[in-house]
């Protein structure tokens, strides 16, 4: 195209942006007039105008004219020119265009050529555009192009990443008929119509594996022919001597989505191939480049994933430990990162977990001498995964070693990972009030206040270390540059127990006096306001020191100060130390009383920061309460020192330790004083009264008919009817009636809803809609089939909803349904009967097994526990029937107590499998209940122990 090469020519040629300018708008003038006057315009001339036009837009100047030439250069049967018009739509056209249906008619034209070319470019155009109107439009005829015995391969290729295109556009676009055949491109005889097919398969299948599950088997046929080849039996598609690298790794992807193969010689040949990759990557490398290990590891650490994910095979999973704790001294650091990143999976496997701890010292070394501050973060977050109580000691001192040196950016990530590890694993709590005394002493400026609340909470519930703790911190505060949260600890413990340690002269009333007020113009108001409260502590503790503490409290910095809360504090502190008898001043002072136990926030804290992590997952908390260490807050959030009415320490079960019977004695004074009933007691040894949580109550301030909560009045309780049974009535009014019959399998399930028009008359505009609430959406994946918009009299409608559960959820999705009734306008929002404990399967295990499980999740972020009282018969027949509908086992034999119930269970989610063991202990003289529900994820033991509490 001369001309096109001439006006290219003139634009280099420019000497100015407006003498380009003016070139450019006298050939749009000539091109606009051509357009318009000459009607006899050629093919070869219209795609060198179009080209001309396409240049000006590409040098950033508007083009409004020109389409309509572009579109008719598609009827074109040369190759230059409908590669041209498809080119200028590509780019120029947007997917609203009222040209659109012009350019998808053209489009199906191609498409149904015999002419490859054609197709190619045809193909190309849609995915470029990739708009919904295509995806609609196009539908039937790019999976028919896909399938077809007559398509060659090149563009089977191009059809298959096209409809992909469209897939992510339009998520909801059916496959239907062409599902098998689909599948069945997976034993293509062409490596890349295969490789393009296993990714539209990939994308397919997550978003209806039930209707996929076919290829795992083809899938694992093609791997298995992959990694036992030679790299020259696929000369075509080896990479630097390694195999189809590429497709290796979709198809190990695309086995991801699906739990262990249920046909043995499946799962057998698939363990084959995962033994082969293994042993591959123990062989000598082929080649030095880089290209090559690469290729060779990119297969490998997508096998490991694999395995991880499978979790069921320990052979395998040692295997692949041991081949990551080869990398961990690689001098790659990619290599480095990935490993310590997939060691972090591993150790929250049982099978696994001994042999990641064998590479602790490896670990530790490259905390200490990485370069690379994202490999020494990927350590912490290994030595974090692999503590346990044989080697939290070491690891906490390696932790806390490194923390001096540590880069600011993940101190504080640290600092929360110490505490929550001391806390764990603390045998003996003076340890952990060392570990954590030191943890403000290296990096003050990182430690939280839900560390130093903790740390003031644990003291106060345990006697043992009281005395301790006062020696410690007394020690800590007399360091010269001391950090604030260390004056805070020891205002707060010095002010509780100063006078387990007052006998040493060192450590007398005065001189602990002396030294906190040394501090106190050094701190903020907040932690002032407490040594206050300090003062006035010890004018009960030590009455010798008084008058020092009445002068300090009387001056006028603290009299007159513009801080109105500590004005308001020394003012009413003098006046009680001055006015109030000593025996009324005892009273009022005295000692807190212990804490009612309550989860550490610390682990919400970690889960908030780092949410994506691995290794905080596996230890998540399922309880969000602070842990103040005093019942009265300020304004400012900080904890004060509670002037308490008169009450009797009652003994507290810190960390879950132990409860100690059913009827353990609890203070009443830390509610206030008054009596309570024994339930409200029972409660309070768990921490406060349990929540409404999931099984909260029905009907609660409802209007028009809707609960507080936005459902149809009766929607929750119907909802939970369905804890421990698939079928039955969901719904019924005079109008309507919603039955419900569901099965599930693994992480996948099928509910099935029938609609039943209980009138003569007819229902029209008959919608259902899902909607996933909060982080529902991604926890689990609903597809339903559409239902018929009209319902006549006296009929029944099914409706079927595909339901896969990603990840382990404690909302339920809500239906929506909406139709018109004689002229009124009905709408009801239920919750569909979808819970987590359906993707529960019933586990049978021995005595042994299941004490052995029971002791290794012994964490308290592990269990949950709830005491209640009855609700309806505690009859043992009826008691095993609910247990067995909620879907977990009823194990005989194991509990000493015939009368206690203990179950266990295994639910599936798309990437992993949880554990769940339950022991639920009657006490049928008071009617109530003790529940115990252990997990290896705490989110998934409130869960559980949640629902479990209202079939009781």
């Amino acid at each position: 195209m001369r001309g096109l090469a001439v006006f290219i020519s003139d634009i280099r040629n420019c000497k100015s942006k407006e003498a380009e300018i003016k070139r450019i708008n006298k050939e749009l003038a000539n091109i606009r007039s051509k357009f318009k006057g000459d009607k006899t315009l050629d093919g070869y001339q219209k795609k060198k105008y179009v080209c001309k036009l396409l240049f000006i837009f590409l040098l950033g100047h508007d083009i409004d004219f020109g389409h309509m030439e572009a579109v008719n250069l598609l009827s074109s049967n040369k190759y230059t020119e409908k590669q041209i018009g498809y080119l200028f739509i590509s780019v120029l056209i947007s997917a609203s265009s009222d040209l659109m249906k012009l350019v998808i008619q053209c489009i199906r034209n191609d498409l149904v050529s015999r002419n490859p070319i054609h197709i190619t470019l045809a193909l190309q155009c849609v995915a470029n555009i990739g708009s919904r109107e295509m995806a609609e439009s196009l539908s039937i005829d790019i999976p028919s192009l896909l399938v077809s015995g007559d398509t060659i391969d090149s563009v089977k290729q191009s059809a298959a990443l096209t409809l992909l295109r469209l897939l992510r556009t339009a998520p909801e676009l059916q496959m239907g008929e062409w599902t098998s055949r689909i599948i069945h491109l997976l034993n293509d005889q062409h490596m890349g119509v295969v490789t393009s097919a296993a990714s539209l398969i990939e994308a397919l299948v997550k978003k209806n594996p039930e209707e996929y599950k076919g290829c795992v088997s083809l899938a694992v046929s093609r791997l298995s022919r992959i990694v036992t080849s030679s790299y020259t039996d696929l000369q075509d598609y080896t990479y630097y001597f390694v195999p189809a690298p590429w497709l290796s790794v979709k198809l190990l992807r695309l086995l991801q989505n699906y739990p262990p193969p249920e046909d043995p010689s499946v799962r057998t040949r698939l363990t084959e191939c995962l033994e082969t990759i293994l042993n591959k990557a123990q062989e000598p490398p082929k080649s030095k480049k880089v290209q090559h290990s690469n290729a060779k590891n990119a297969v490998l650490f997508e096998a490991i994933n694999l395995i991880i994910h499978m979790d069921s095979d320990p052979n395998l999973l040692v295997r692949a430990c041991n081949q990551l704790g080869q990398f961990l001294q690689h001098k790659e650091t990619n290599l480095r990162y990935l490993a310590l990143e997939s060691m972090c999976l591993l150790a929250t496997s049982e099978f696994s977990h001994e042999a990641v701890k064998k590479h602790q010292d490896t670990v530790i070394t490259a905390l200490k001498t990485e370069r690379d501050v994202s490999v020494r973060q990927r350590a912490v977050d290994l030595l974090y995964a692999m503590c346990d109580r044989t080697n939290a000691e070491e690891i906490v001192g390696e932790m806390l070693e490194y923390l001096e040196t540590a880069d600011y950016s993940i101190r504080e990530e640290m600092v929360l990972k110490v505490a929550i590890l001391a806390e764990k694993y603390a045998v003996d709590y003076t340890w952990y009030v060392d570990v954590i005394l030191n943890l403000i002493r290296i990096a003050g400026d990182y430690v939280s206040e839900e560390v130093w609340y903790r740390v003031i909470q644990i003291v106060i519930n345990r006697d043992d270390v009281q005395g301790y703790a006062a020696k410690t911190v007394f020690e800590a505060l007399q360091a010269p540059a001391c950090h604030e949260n260390m004056v805070k600890v020891g205002g707060y413990i010095l002010g509780e127990f100063g006078n387990l340690i007052a006998g040493d002269p060192r450590s007398s009333p005065i001189v602990q006096f002396q030294l906190l007020h040394s501090k106190y113009h050094l701190c903020s108001p907040s932690t002032r306001g407490l040594l206050l409260s300090t003062y006035i502590k010890f004018i009960n503790l030590f009455p010798e020191i008084k008058p020092q503490i009445q002068e300090i409290l009387g001056s006028k910095n603290n009299m007159r100060n513009p801080d109105v809360e500590l004005q308001q504090r020394s003012i009413e502190y003098l006046q009680l130390s001055s006015k109030a008898t000593a025996d009324v001043l005892a009273t009022v002072l005295e000692e807190m009383p212990p804490f009612p136990e309550r989860e550490s926030s610390i682990l919400a804290k970690l889960k908030k920061k780092k949410p994506s992590s691995v290794a905080e997952t596996a230890i998540e908390t399922t309880k969000e309460h602070k842990a103040m260490p005093a019942a009265q807050i300020n304004s400012d959030g900080q904890p004060t020192l509670q002037i308490s009415s008169p009450s009797s320490a009652g003994s507290a079960d810190l960390l879950g330790l132990d409860i100690g019977g059913m009827s353990a004695p609890v203070d009443s004074s830390s509610s206030g004083g008054g009596g309570q009933s024994a339930s409200d007691l029972l409660v309070d040894i768990l921490g406060g009264p349990v929540p409404g949580g999931i099984g909260g109550g029905v009907g609660v301030g409802t209007t028009n008919g809707l609960d507080s909560s936005g459902l149809t009045v009766g929607a929750e309780e119907n909802f939970l009817k369905f804890i421990t049974k698939l079928n039955g009535v969901l719904y019924e009014n005079d109008l309507l009636q919603i039955g419900v019959k569901a099965e599930y399998r693994q992480n996948l399930g099928r509910v099935g809803l029938f609609y039943g028009n209980k009138t003569s008359f007819q229902f029209t505009q008959f919608t259902t809609s899902i909607s996933c609430p909060g982080q529902l959406s991604t926890q689990i994946n609903v597809t339903e089939k559409p239902v018929d918009t009209v319902m006549e009299g006296g009929a029944q409608v099914q409706q079927m909803y595909n339901i896969e559960c990603i990840s382990e959820f404690t909302e339920a999705p809500i239906l929506n349904i909406s139709f018109i009734s004689s002229g009124s306008n009905q709408k009801l929002h239920l919750k569909l009967p979808v819970s987590i404990n359906r993707f529960m399967e019933a586990t049978e295990m021995n005595a042994d097994s299941f004490f052995t499980r029971w002791k290794a999740l012994s964490q308290p972020e592990q269990e949950c526990q709830k005491i209640f009282k009855a609700t309806s018969s505690q009859d043992t027949e009826l008691t095993k029937a609910k247990i067995l509908g909620f879907g977990s086992s009823v194990l005989e034999g194991i509990d000493p107590n015939p009368d206690n119930f203990v179950s266990a269970g295994v639910i599936h989610t798309r990437n992993q499998q949880t554990g769940v063991l339950i022991r639920l202990e009657p006490n049928k003289q008071v009617e109530m209940y003790r529940l115990t529900v252990r997990s290896t994820k705490g989110s998934v033991a409130q869960t559980i122990c949640e629902f479990l509490e209202t079939q009781f």
